[in-house]
């Protein structure tokens, strides 16, 4: 895949899960739940910026600069005390909404992560870097949602670390 079609396909990607964080924060009841719906929505947006601003670099000079690229996503201590607000406020109906969205954000959440993933292994140097960085990102975008969709399934689970045992 030609360098400039790989960065519109992630700008596509972005896209899409963009998209649906911001259907997801306009259908969401809960406040707590818009914050994260909220600072996923900024995220990905500003992934897009930063790709097009990339892409544009591209088509103009021949050539691409690579300067950090930030992220919204916050603490795993700051992500359970936005699920344990919400948890005080969800009604079961509107847990079964949440569950959904998280379960769809989760889908495209990976699928934007291999997509990186691939990236990474079929570039080098710079490029490389980015769509690393990319993956990165992507993969706590990932850990976020799922801590999430954890606690609001109940399911004793913690980003991935079971947080109670019975025996």
């Amino acid at each position: 895949m030609r360098l400039e079609q790989a960065v519109q396909s992630a700008i596509s990607l972005e896209g899409k899960i963009r998209d649906l964080y911001i259907n997801a924060y306009k259908e969401c009841k809960d406040e707590a739940g818009k914050r994260f719906f909220a600072m996923l929505r900024d995220d990905e947006q500003y992934h897009m910026d930063y790709l097009r601003d990339r892409l544009n670099e591209l088509k103009e000079r021949g050539e691409m600069q690579y300067p950090d690229i930030l992220t919204h996503v916050p603490s795993a201590n700051e992500i359970e005390s936005c699920v344990a607000d919400a948890e005080k406020h969800l009604s079961v109906e509107d847990r079964g909404v949440l569950q959904q969205m998280l379960s769809n954000a989760l889908r495209v959440e990976v699928r934007t992560s291999e997509f990186y993933a691939k990236m990474v292994s079929s570039s080098e140097g710079d490029v490389q870097g980015m769509f690393a960085r990319f993956l990165e990102i992507e993969n706590s975008h990932i850990a976020a949602v799922q801590a999430e969709l954890d606690y609001v399934m109940n399911t004793g689970y913690w980003f991935g670390i079971k947080e109670f045992d019975m025996e």
